[in-house]
C-alpha cells in the first residue's frame, strides 16, 4: 500500500524520506516511500533481490536522482543534489567492496579520513588538534586494528579491509552511515565482530544497514524496514517483522530471522 506523506521532518529525525519515487523507463523501482530514521537509530533494511533496497540507499546517496517525492538529512533537503554535496551534508556511505588508500598504512588511512583541512600540511599532521589523535586511536581501538596501525592496507584480511573503512567513515563523523552489506564475503567470527562493531557506533551515529545474513541482522538489529517491489511491506521490531504474515510471505517463509 502506498505511505502517508510525512511533510516536515521531526526534530529528532536523521533521515525522512517522503514519497520517495523514481522511475526507470517506465519501471517503478521505489514506489512512494515514507519513512523516518531517528537520530541514534541502527535501521536495517530487508528485502530479496529487486526489492529496491539498493535504489533507495542510491536516491538518499544522491547516486540516483527521484521522480518525486522528497529526502531529508536532519532539516536540510538533500532532495536530488550532488553526490558529493550531499556527503558535504554529512552523509558517509560504504559499498560492498571496500575502498581504501592500499599503499597507506592503517593509521595514516584514518588520519585521512578525519582530516577537515585537504592543505598539504594538514596531510603532514601539522594541522591535527589533541582531539582528533584521541579520535583517532578511539577508532583503531574501536576496529580492532590498534596492533596493525602501521601495516598498508594493501596487506590486511577481507574482514580486516572491511573494519577499516568502518573506522575511515566514523573518522569522518558523518551525521548518516548507509552499510551496503558489510559483512560480504566474511567467515562467521569476522561476521560477529562486525555486529559489535557496527553495535559500537550506534548513537554517535546514524546507521541503516542493507544485509541478507538473518544471524547478522538479528544481532544488530532494533528496528527493521522490509521493502517489496519498490515498496515498504512493513516496518518494526525483530518480533513483529518475524510476526508479519505478509513479510513472511514475501521474504522470511515460515522459518523467521534465524
Amino acid at each position: 500500500m502506498a505511505r502517508t506523506p510525512i511533510g516536515t521532518p521531526a526534530v529528532s529525525a536523521a533521515l525522512t524520506l517522503d514519497g520517495l519515487t523514481v522511475d526507470f523507463a517506465g519501471f517503478r523501482a521505489v514506489d512512494t516511500v515514507s519513512t523516518i530514521v531517528e537520530a541514534g537509530e541502527l535501521r536495517v533494511l530487508l528485502g530479496a533481490n529487486g526489492a529496491g533496497k539498493t535504489t533507495l540507499m542510491d536516491l538518499v546517496s544522491g547516486k540516483t536522482r527521484p521522480t518525486a517525492g522528497h529526502v531529508y538529512l536532519g532539516d536540510t533537503e538533500i532532495t536530488g543534489l550532488e553526490e558529493h554535496r550531499i556527503a558535504q551534508a554529512g552523509l558517509g556511505r560504504k559499498f560492498q567492496i571496500p575502498s581504501v588508500f592500499r599503499d597507506l598504512g592503517v593509521r595514516r588511512n584514518i588520519e585521512v579520513a578525519a582530516c577537515r583541512n585537504p592543505s598539504v600540511f594538514a596531510n603532514l599532521r601539522l594541522g591535527f588538534s589533541p582531539e582528533q589523535t584521541r579520535r583517532v586511536e578511539e577508532i583503531l581501538d574501536l576496529v580492532g586494528l590498534n596492533a596493525k596501525q602501521e601495516v598498508e592496507a594493501g596487506s590486511l584480511s577481507h574482514g580486516e579491509t572491511q573494519w577499516l573503512e568502518l573506522g575511515m567513515l566514523m573518522a569522518q563523523d558523518p551525521k548518516l552511515i548507509l552499510l551496503d552489506e558489510p559483512t560480504a564475503g566474511m567467515t562467521e567470527a569476522e561476521t560477529m565482530k562486525t555486529a559489535a562493531i557496527i553495535k559500537a557506533m550506534r548513537g554517535r551515529h546514524t546507521l541503516i544497514v542493507v544485509e541478507h545474513d538473518m544471524a547478522f541482522v538479528k544481532e544488530i538489529a532494533t528496528r527493521i524496514t522490509v521493502m517489496h517491489l519498490g515498496r515498504i511491506l512493513a516496518e518494526g521490531s525483530v518480533a513483529e517483522i518475524e510476526a508479519n504474515a505478509e513479510v513472511k510471505a514475501a521474504y522470511l517463509g515460515s522459518k523467521g530471522i534465524q
